[in-house]
């Protein structure tokens, strides 16, 4: 399937997936105008009265059934109402990809056209020029301030792992861990000043791991199955590239110490390793992972429980990208197919395993800040903290405005954590999770602060965390060319020297179907509505029936969200020529640029 062929198929299957929505005339939750007269949300403790709880819950108990998964991972809604609501979410998130299916339309007919401007793609300048006034229709704003000029500095490539693709690498621990190769000393010395196994007892070394990839189905492209070691300089502090192993063929081990071609060849393949586990792993840790709690939720909280219409806001949605990921990605011959190292089966698979058994579907465990800590990256109780953490450093302030608002809304409904416990509903939710729903790790919400935690992480899973791999940064930086493409088009070598890295690099058809696929889960046309996370909780016809502390709390995460994207929008070099402490300007978490739900 040529490029052309491939973009006709993701119009197509967009063309042929709303017909069937449209016939069944779903209607959308009512607007604020006929929500006006509804009473007030209240807990069931508080609503003693009201009888049709009882009956809501149960009609959605015999209405949303957990089917068999969609493109793996857990159960997914079946049933009356569970189909009737995975079709309403299918036809929302189409008329988003209407303007983006239009964008690749002509950006792709722009770049075929504008082919010889490229010099056939001889050399590594030439796939800068791919964005010299192309692709401006679905990258209005181009690649990411600084990805296309310092992409060969070892700064950049380390500093990708603390930014927006932060889930993968972490701290060894000497008390625990134990080294997976080797760097002799002489190289390890003559780059860091210290032997390797000095870098690894003084907490300063990090490693990442993608072997698991050594053994999946390939397509007719190639890929490494790189680990890495990281390390702390012990005199600049700067994080930085140690070695990379390809863990195929030979098995080579490159170092900053080799031929410039050669050490950017061995980034490039870690970076085709990275770009594969990164858009998975998301799959797994965020879409999935909020799937199946929210269908828990709609099987247990009444529609008049506050929770659930928090939950509404925040899952809007959710329930089209597992859809949309088993036709456009996973199908024989589509998207995975065309631009990947593997196959989309291979890709539905990995996904599932991440979700099951490779940690990716723990609830608790991933919470934000339980998760970075556990991988040694914040409150290391050995080794120096890292001197720049920019995935932190945004996303933790969001996430504290977020965890700020559902403060206020939980303890304006809950004044005491006995109200928790006596609230039926919110441990029906509990135990539906835990028991019938299987989701992983879910929590036992006994107290006020267990419930926070819970819809705080509910919040930073379909926000900071996921729009930190995917929506806009996926095209603006993370599958930016030259350096990050998502398969090798030669075998990576046997030996080291003679190499020309644009050998590995795909031809001008391919990188159009690479730039389609990352396009359809962009929003460019989301920037400055009500789209935006800035956005996320004042929803008007969701507040007017919530009490005025939430009410409150809105207009307060609103406003520190507003003042943050202005300082986030207004980013550039310092005099240095970094960002944060990195050669590129990162602001994919500029909330009046992100969106507020697990759009993509």
């Amino acid at each position: 399937m040529n490029q052309q062929s491939l973009v006709s198929l993701l119009l197509a299957l967009a063309a042929l997936q709303t017909c069937p929505v449209a016939s069944l005339a779903v209607p959308r939750p009512p607007t604020l105008k006929s929500r006006s007269l509804l009473p007030p949300y209240s807990l069931p403790q508080d609503d003693l009265l009201d009888l049709t709880r009882a009956v809501d819950i149960g009609t959605k108990q015999a209405g949303y059934l957990y089917g068999p998964p969609v493109a793996g991972g857990p159960f997914f809604p079946t049933g009356a109402l569970g189909l009737v609501r995975a079709a309403a979410d299918q036809a929302e998130i189409q008329l988003d990809e209407a303007p983006i299916l239009a964008a690749v339309a002509v950006d792709t007919t722009d770049s075929s056209v504008s082919a010889p401007q490229y010099n056939g793609l001889q050399t590594l300048d030439d796939y800068t020029l791919l964005y010299d006034g192309h692709w401006k229709a679905t990258l209005p704003s181009g690649p990411v301030p600084g990805m296309l000029t310092n992409y060969t500095q070892d700064l950049l490539f380390s500093m990708e792992r603390l930014s927006f693709s932060p889930y993968q690498v972490r701290r060894l621990n000497p008390a625990s861990d134990t080294l997976q190769f080797s760097v002799d000393d002489a190289t390890a010395t003559n780059l860091t000043g210290m032997t390797l196994q000095q870098l690894f007892e003084d907490g300063r070394l990090f490693y990442a791991d993608y072997r698991d990839q050594k053994d999946l189905t390939p397509t007719d492209r190639f890929s490494a199955a790189c680990d890495a070691f990281f390390y702390i300089d012990q005199t600049s502090g700067d994080f930085l590239p140690l070695a990379i192993r390809t863990n195929v063929g030979s098995s080579l081990i490159y170092t900053p110490n080799d031929d410039p071609a050669d050490w950017l060849l061995a980034k490039i393949m870690y970076n085709v390793n990275d770009f594969w586990f990164a858009q998975w792993n998301h799959l797994a840790s965020t879409h999935e992972v909020v799937q199946i709690t929210y269908l828990a939720a709609i099987r247990t909280l009444s529609d008049n429980h506050p929770v659930l219409a928090l939950l509404n806001r925040i899952m809007y949605e959710v329930y089209a990208i597992q859809p949309l990921a088993e036709t456009l990605l996973f199908l024989p011959g589509a998207a995975v197919d065309q631009v990947f190292a593997y196959t989309g089966t291979s890709a539905q698979d990995y996904t599932t395993n991440l979700y099951m058994n490779g940690g990716s579907g723990r609830f608790q465990a991933n919470y934000f800040e339980a998760d970075l800590q556990s991988r040694g990256l914040i409150n290391s109780n050995f080794g120096p903290a890292l001197k720049n953490f920019p995935f932190y450093e945004d996303a933790s302030t969001i996430y504290n405005a977020i965890h700020a608002f559902m403060t206020s809304f939980v303890n304006s409904y809950y004044s005491k954590d006995s109200d928790v416990t006596a609230d039926n509903e919110m441990q029906a939710w509990v135990k539906e999770s835990q028991g019938p729903a299987e989701a992983i790790d879910f929590p036992s919400i006994t107290t006020r602060s267990a419930l926070i935690d819970a819809l705080t992480h509910m919040a930073h899973l379909a926000s900071t965390s996921h729009h930190t791999v995917n929506t806009n940064e996926l095209l603006s930086a993370s599958s930016t060319l030259p350096f990050h493409p998502p398969s090798l088009y030669q075998p990576p070598p046997s030996s080291k020297g003679f190499t020309n890295v644009v050998d590995f690099l795909p031809p001008l058809d391919k990188v159009e179907s690479q730039f389609s696929v990352a396009a359809i889960f962009v929003r460019p046309f989301f920037v400055g509505t009500n789209r935006t996370l800035m956005h996320m909780f004042d929803d008007p016809a969701t507040l007017s029936r919530m009490n005025s502390a939430t009410q409150a709390a809105a207009t307060t995460f609103f406003n520190s969200m507003q003042a943050f994207s202005g300082q986030v929008s207004s980013r550039t070099f310092d005099e240095n020529g970094l960002s944060q402490g990195m050669p590129f300007v990162w602001q994919a978490l500029d909330p009046n640029v992100a969106p507020f739900s697990i759009t993509s």
